[in-house]
Parts: structure tokens; sequence; C-alpha cells
């Protein structure tokens, strides 16, 4: 990692051709902003404002040839428009929404009309119980009376149809727009409405982002205080396009305590970091586990690492989230903890995180998130 260089990353985006203008897009001075921090890896494409639209397979191609590269943890390249007369827009490229974006999703904001904010749920690793958490955290909002609704954009796995309960699929009342399904006062969408619950998707990165994009923009939301976001595992396609797409407050990192999930965990943390996505907090989920018959504790997957990457990061820890039956058991049969238990410890440690979350985002009155290559 620390042998990468600039010069590297240079020759790589030297094999990167502008398909008008039939050379590379180094050599045509299209790369600006060019950064590298232990392995993260950011620059802009400067391109002309009437090409910006159908260049987003050229910033892929640039993004693929950089991740190539040894070393590389993560790649973020974004395409900003050049000034007219050819002088390039100094400031940083912003995000969807405003006048100069980079180029793949300006008017994001229309995307969701009627939502205060939109929240995501992720993690840098499956299995580490992020719907889970996802789930009950929405619930816990709507236990402090906010107006909530549940994306699943984990289009691979699709799970909030069973978590919270929900068969059968949306209607629409102008054969446009989706109604979205509804379940404990919360209003949900997932591809799991529309897709067989064993049908595998094989899906490529384009067409992840415009099921996204379609389950955010073509789904009767209505007012909502808050849209919590379930986010698949890692920092992919889905990841990036929400947060380069839309205007998100934030994101709420899941982890478990041992160190090959909190290395994954910081990763995806970084990622939001990169993109300029204020990181809420972490959870650590499956924190310990209580015998239900003696009372004692285990740490079975190692304890406090959680706390400790967030202190370390400088990022605030929302709450510990033990590993017990009750919560998988809820979860698997559509009756989450929040809503089937509320009295017991656990719900009230998801209703305290979402209390939590609600003056973090309070405070904080941020405008939507710009994207910044340093």
């Amino acid at each position: 990692m620390s042998g990468l260089t600039e010069q590297d990353v240079l020759a790589a985006l030297r094999q990167v051709i502008d398909p008008d203008r039939g050379q590379d897009i180094v050599g045509l001075g299209m790369v600006s902003g060019l950064k590298l921090r232990e392995g993260h890896v950011g620059f802009a494409i400067e391109v002309d404002p009437q090409r910006g639209p159908k260049l987003e397979p050229l910033r892929k191609a640039a993004e693929k040839a950089v991740e190539a590269l040894s070393g590389v943890l993560s790649v973020t390249a974004v395409l900003t428009a050049q000034r007219p007369g050819g002088a390039a827009a100094a400031r940083p490229p912003q995000a969807p929404g405003h006048a100069h974006g980079h180029g793949h999703g300006a008017g994001a904001k229309a995307l969701v009309p009627g939502v205060r904010s939109i929240i995501a749920v992720a993690s840098g690793k499956g299995g580490v119980g992020k719907s889970t958490v996802a789930v009950n955290l929405a619930l816990g909002f709507a236990a402090h009376g906010l107006k909530v609704g549940l994306l699943d954009a984990d289009i691979y796995g699709p799970s909030m149809p069973r978590m919270l309960g929900i068969a059968g699929k949306p209607q629409s009342r102008d054969g446009k727009v989706l109604q979205p399904m509804v379940n404990y006062g919360i209003k949900c969408m997932s591809m799991g409405f529309l897709v067989a619950e064993d049908t595998p998707m094989i899906w490529r990165g384009p067409m992840v982002m415009s099921a996204l994009q379609q389950m955010l923009r073509d789904v009767e939301w209505g007012e909502l205080d808050v849209l919590v976001a379930d986010l698949p595992p890692g920092t992919g396609d889905a990841q990036l396009t929400m947060a380069q797409q839309v205007p998100l407050a934030g994101a709420v990192i899941v982890s478990t305590p041992q160190d090959i999930a909190l290395l994954d965990a910081r990763k995806g943390l970084n990622m939001f970091r990169k993109v300029d996505v204020p990181v809420l907090g972490i959870v650590e989920n499956m924190s310990y586990f209580r015998c239900p018959h003696c009372g004692e504790r285990s740490d079975i997957f190692g304890h406090g690492g959680a706390r400790r990457e967030a202190e370390r990061l400088g990022v605030e820890f929302l709450g510990e989230v033990p590993l017990d039956i009750l919560i998988r058991e809820t979860s698997d049969d559509g009756r989450p903890i929040v809503v089937s238990h509320p009295e017991s410890e656990h719900a009230e440690i998801f209703r305290r995180m979402a209390a939590r979350l609600m003056e973090t985002l309070a405070g904080a009155q941020r405008p939507a998130p710009r994207i910044v290559v340093e």
C-alpha cells in the first residue's frame, strides 16, 4: 500500500481513452485533484458540460483501471464540468442537485421529495446483522413519533419483506409510481416485493444503480421525517450510488467486535468520508451473549472492538446490541423486537440509538453532501 504513487495512478489512467477525442485522459489534461491516502484514491475527470451525461462509462473505466493497481483499497472518480472558454472549475465537484454536479445524478434531490432525512445503514462485510439493525432502528424512530420509511437497497439479498412480515406486490394508482408496502406504521420498498424470494439477482452495476433510482424516484413515499436505507454489505456500486447520487444525511456503520469485521467496517467508513457523507456512528452488533439459563455473559466474538475503533476514528459509538436468540427469532418471524417486545432491554437499546441519531440530525442541519476530491 505504501508503495502506491501518483505516477502509478496516472500510468493506469493513461490506458483510459476518451471515446470522442481518441486520446488518453491524462494526455488530454482531463485528470485533476488526484489524491492518495492510505490506499484510497480520489480524482476528478474534467469534461465539457454537454458531454457529461454520456461519459459515465468513461468514469467507470477510469475507476476500474485504478482499482486494478496493487495496494488500492478504494477509488472515487467524479465527473466535473469545465467552465466556458476552457477554464476548469476551480472548486471541488458538488453533489447531485447543484448546478455543476459530477455528471451522473444532477437533480438527485428531486428523487425523494417530501423526505426530510435519509440515513444509510451499511457494513463493510456481510453477516454482521446489518438488516436487523436497520429494521429495528427504523422502528425505533417510529416509536419516537417520526414518520418513517425503509428502503431495502440490498438488491442482491433483500430481506425486509420477511423481517417486516409483509407479503404481496406493491400497487400503482397510475401505472407509473408504486405505492410502498406498509407494516408497523413504516412504509417499505424492496426488490423482494418485485421478484420471487428464491430468484437470484445476477445484475451488473448499471442495473443496480437504475433499480435503486427507481425505488427512490418511482415510489410514492409521501412526507417522511426519515428514510432508512439498508445498503448491501461492502463498498461497491450500490453503496457508491447511494453516497454520490442521494442527499444522505449520514451513514450508520454496523460491525461485530472481531478484528476482521472491524477492518471491513473501516473501509465502509472511509468510503463515506471520501464522498463527504457524515458517518453518524458505529453500532457493535452481536456484542456479547448472555446465557438465558444462568445469566452468565460470554464475549463470543470478543468485545468492545467497535467502541475502540469509533474512538480511534473520531466517530460516535451508538451502542452495543447483544447476540440473542430472541432478536433472531423475531426478525425471522416478521415481528422485529422493537414492536414485538417493546419492554425488553434489546428494544430499549434500539430506541436509545434512534433517539441519539435524532439529536444528531436535529443539531447538524446539514445541507446535501458535497463530493470533495482533495
